[in-house]
Formats: C-alpha cells, sequence, structure tokens
C-alpha cells in the first residue's frame, strides 16, 4: 500500500493528455483569473496559507502531491516506501530542471528540507511538515532517504505541501528575492513573469514541464478581494474566471447562460478562536461597566459552551451562506479520515447558555469583541456579524469587528484578540493536520500549534496526538486520531461553525476540476470540449 507505482500514474496521464488534445485546439491562449484572497508571498516556505499554497503548486512542485479528491499521488518523488521503521526511500523522477535550466537532484531536497524551519519571521511556519525529519540521506542523485525520529507513517502526506527549491538557486535568498521575482524558480508547470502584491500574479507555460501541459500559455491571476467587483468583472468579460462566488449572486449566475458554476464539498473549517493564553482578563473583554475583569471568562469551560451553543449553525448555513455551507461540530466532514462519525453540530441552546453563564459567575453575562476578516472567506463580516447578534441574545453584548486580511491576521498572530473567525484549509482530508496546527500547544521545536493563535493548551490532546503520529496501523491511528478530536471538541478547545463548499464561476466555453482543498489554479481550467 505505501508503494507508490508510476505505471497508474503514468496511464492516466496518457489518458489525460489524448482527452485535452482531443477536446481543444493546439492555439495558445491566456487566461484572466479572479481570485478573492490575498496572496501574501511567493516564497512558498513563508507563510501556510491556501492562496500562497495554491500559487506555489503553479510554479514549484513537491515530492507529493494531492488530487482534486485529496487523495496522494506522485508528484517529483515517483514511488515511496519504508525501508526501516524511521527510514523512508522515496525515488525521484528523472529528467526535470528547475524553470532555470537546472537538474532537480536529491540534493535540492536535502536543501530544502534543511531550508523550512529556517524561514524568518514566517506567521505559520510550514516546519510542521519536516520536524518528524531528523536527517536526509542523498543515497543518488535520483534517490534520497529521510531518517524519522520515530515512526511516522505521515511523512508522505506532509512532503506534499513542501515545495522543493533549488540548491544552486535558493542559498540564502530571502522571502523578498521571493516576492521580488528573483528567485521565484520552480519545477512547476507555469514560470514567473512579474508580481504586484495586491494585484496580480503573471505567469507564463513552462514548455519544458515535466508533467501534463496546461492549456494556458499565459495566466492572468488577478486579486480581487472586493466580492461585487469579482462577479461583475466576470459577467463584464474582463476575467475568465473567478473563485469565492458571493453566495448572494448563485441564483442569478446560475439562471445566466453566459457562467458556468462549479461546485465541490470542501475541506475548509470556519471556527472561532478563544483567547486561552491570559487568565488574568482577556484584550478585548470587560465587564458591562466597561471596565476590565480580574479573570478571562473563556478560561471557564462552561462559558465556552455557552458561546457554542448559543450559535445557530443551520441559520447561519441557510441565512448568511445560503446553502454553501454545512454545519459542523468538528474539524472535518464526518467521512473523512479520523473525523468521528456521528458528531453533528451542537444543538442551539439559548436558555441553556444563559444558565451555564449564571452557573460561571457571569448572570449578566459581559462585554466582548469579536473580530474576523471582511476579506478573506465567504461571507466572513456578515458571519460574525451573526454571532454577535446570538451572543447578545444570552447576554454577552458583542461588538463586532471586521478588518482587512492583512491587518486582522497580524493582530490575531500577536493574540492581541479574545475571540475571532478564522479558516483552516485541510488540504490532506485528515484530522491529524488541524490538530497539529490549530490545537496542538505552540511548540517551535516541535512545530505544533503553528497556527493555533489563541495559544489552547491541552498535554493530554498533545500526548494522544503524539501516539497518533507515531502509529504505523492505519485503524489503530484514526481511532487514536478520533479520540484526540473528541477531547478537544468536548473541550471548545476552538467553536466549529461550518465547513464550506467551494463555488467557482467561468466562462461557459471552460470547465474545471474542481478541487476539495479550494485551490484555485490555473491548470486546473481548460476549454469546454466541442460537439
Amino acid at each position: 500500500m505505501l508503494q507508490i507505482s508510476t505505471m497508474r500514474a503514468a496511464a492516466m496521464a496518457a489518458v489525460s493528455a489524448f482527452a485535452l488534445a482531443t477536446a481543444v485546439p493546439a492555439k495558445a491562449q491566456s487566461l484572466t483569473m479572479a481570485v478573492g484572497a490575498q496572496v501574501t508571498s511567493l516564497d512558498p516556505h513563508y507563510h501556510a496559507l491556501s492562496p500562497n499554497y495554491a500559487v506555489a503548486t503553479m510554479i514549484f512542485d513537491a515530492l507529493t502531491s494531492f488530487d482534486s479528491e485529496a487523495r496522494l499521488e506522485p508528484g517529483l518523488a515517483e514511488s515511496w516506501k519504508p525501508v526501516g521503521e524511521t527510514v523512508w526511500e522515496f525515488k525521484l523522477r528523472a529528467g526535470v530542471k528547475f524553470h532555470n535550466g537546472n537538474p532537480f537532484t536529491a540534493e535540492d531536497v536535502a536543501f530544502t528540507i534543511a531550508r523550512v524551519p529556517a524561514v524568518v519571521n514566517s506567521p505559520s511556519s510550514y516546519a510542521i511538515y519536516t520536524r518528524a525529519i531528523e536527517r536526509v540521506e542523498v543515497v543518488d542523485p535520483l534517490t534520497v532517504r529521510f531518517h524519522t525520529r520515530a515512526p511516522y507513517p505521515l511523512l508522505p502526506t506532509d512532503l506534499a505541501q513542501v515545495a522543493i527549491l533549488d540548491r544552486e538557486t535558493h542559498e540564502g535568498a530571502s522571502t523578498d528575492d521571493f516576492n521580488s521575482g528573483k528567485v521565484a524558480i520552480g519545477t512547476g508547470p507555469f514560470r514567473y513573469q512579474s508580481f504586484r502584491s495586491g494585484d496580480r500574479l503573471e505567469l507564463v507555460r513552462n514548455d519544458a514541464y515535466w508533467g501534463d501541459k496546461p492549456h494556458w500559455q499565459q495566466v492572468h491571476y488577478r486579486i480581487l478581494p472586493n466580492d461585487a467587483t469579482r462577479t461583475a468583472a466576470l459577467l463584464a468579460g474582463d476575467v475568465d474566471f473567478i473563485d469565492q462566488v458571493p453566495t448572494s449572486d448563485l441564483t442569478s449566475l446560475r439562471r445566466s447562460d453566459r457562467v458556468r458554476i462549479a461546485e465541490k464539498d470542501g475541506l475548509r473549517i470556519i471556527f472561532l478562536a478563544l483567547d486561552h493564553q491570559h487568565p488574568q482578563g482577556s484584550p478585548l473583554i470587560t465587564g458591562n461597566d466597561g471596565k476590565p475583569l480580574a479573570r478571562n471568562p473563556l478560561h471557564d469551560l462552561r462559558v465556552r459552551r455557552a458561546l457554542s451553543i448559543a450559535i445557530d449553525r443551520p441559520a447561519i448555513a441557510s441565512r448568511v451562506m445560503e446553502g454553501t455551507a454545512q454545519p459542523s461540530g468538528q474539524f472535518l466532514p464526518p467521512t473523512s479520515f479520523g473525523a468521528i462519525p456521528d458528531l453533528g453540530a451542537p444543538r442551539t441552546d439559548a436558555d441553556a447558555a444563559k444558565k451555564l453563564l449564571a452557573e460561571a459567575g457571569y448572570p449578566d453575562g459581559f462585554r466582548i469583541t469579536l473580530n474576523g476578516p471582511n476579506d478573506r472567506y465567504m461571507n466572513d463580516a456578515r458571519i460574525i456579524q451573526a454571532v454577535g447578534q446570538m451572543w447578545t441574545r444570552i447576554g454577552v453584548r458583542t461588538n463586532v469587528d471586521a478588518q482587512p486580511w492583512t491587518t486582522f491576521i497580524g493582530r490575531a498572530g500577536k493574540q492581541e484578540l479574545s475571540a475571532f473567525l478564522v479558516g483552516w484549509g485541510i488540504s490532506s482530508g485528515e484530522a491529524s493536520n488541524p490538530l497539529r496546527s490549530l490545537i496542538a500547544s505552540y511548540d517551535r521545536d516541535k512545530g505544533f500549534g503553528t497556527s493555533n493563535r489563541g495559544r489552547y493548551s491541552n498535554p493530554a490532546i498533545d500526548a494522544k496526538l503524539e501516539l497518533a503520529l507515531r502509529e504505523l496501523d492505519d485503524a489503530k491511528r484514526e481511532a487514536l486520531l478520533r479520540e484526540a478530536t473528541k477531547m478537544a471538541m468536548d473541550d471548545i478547545a476552538i467553536i466549529p461553525i461550518h465547513i464550506q463548499k467551494n463555488v467557482w464561476a467561468m466562462r461557459p466555453t471552460l470547465v474545471h476540476d474542481s478541487r476539495a482543498d479550494e485551490l484555485t489554479r490555473a491548470q486546473d481550467v481548460r476549454p469546454a470540449p466541442t460537439r
């Protein structure tokens, strides 16, 4: 099971290439895409953020990758297998070249693994995906062995997140060097042309690409955070393709013969993070008189539970998200690996919430500011407005503060907030990913808790997760992940709200290989077959 054969991948690639060749004209074309989320860096190891990862997979490749259903498949590695309890061997693809013509070898892999944890000022490090590796052994130019500190079954999955760099080109390169385009050089299907932060990225096809050649000779990747602007640009013909389709526009767009809609059940959980770090009062919580409280109410499980059951998740899914979300009480859909099959969204109960607050010593509630972005997730500002109203009804008077993503995430990363809305895309489709990133106690050396901005910490969950990450038996590992997930949900480590459905819109002359991980990439778009 662990050895991946290249024969199936080659056969699929041949079928895909034949279908593409027969479906579209040979003439090169350009594609203009508009995305709703900011791309914060072109350094593929700087900021673990879905928009950055989407761009990285257009310019760079990893040893492994995920298909549109979040299943693992070969990338720059043709195959992999364990050759010892703590040793994985990867066979690399021959003949691959970086955009500058340098050959790809095992030395580049070793260099990349060493670089990832050394990237400075990373707001959400990729080191979580390399921490299990104790050392890298270069066996020959096309064979590399990873020695892990303990048995580690998830290494092939983790390495799908790690873009491989060229040792010669990238040694000593800074994040600024990537953003300027100086070293935005990978082995991916597109080559860098230009980048204006907050505006657009220009790419050209890599005609020497080792895999399936994308159809598009030129890609204009525009960043348009405003929902109305993206829809208007598509209808006006200024762009060919948009993501994060506004829910308010879906009904009319579905009726339009000028637009094709693509949808996919997603793997992004939208949730509320809470301040677990400050026991003697939280930054944005006061009494009803406006004076700071001596202790942080969020440290009381009864308060956290009250805030959770005060939220009417079905109402948010139907009215705010207009059917493009599934209410949730955990990280993943119930059928995912490590998810709890019978754990649904908590039932809304305002009376029980008030009772819990009174038991915790807050019969008259308190005041809190609920923060979130207004340009990152589908209807993000509307979601926190709805939650704020629901909390106010149980006596927790809520001020809602929605800000641009770049401002908001800086404050969240500095632990300046008390309660805030964020999302997490689970590209691997299994529960160890959010447990490590969002719930595990922050530990820079281990690479745990890299996006645990509320600084939740529970040693019992950490221990359970550590066991799961060392367990080679899939059934036993899944049982451990379910136990850790239940512990986190019972303790209200975070407050899950819903799992997003991914929606894209495009010209009717295009088709899209829609992805569960919601990545918006040019290689997944192609002309519709002609009849």
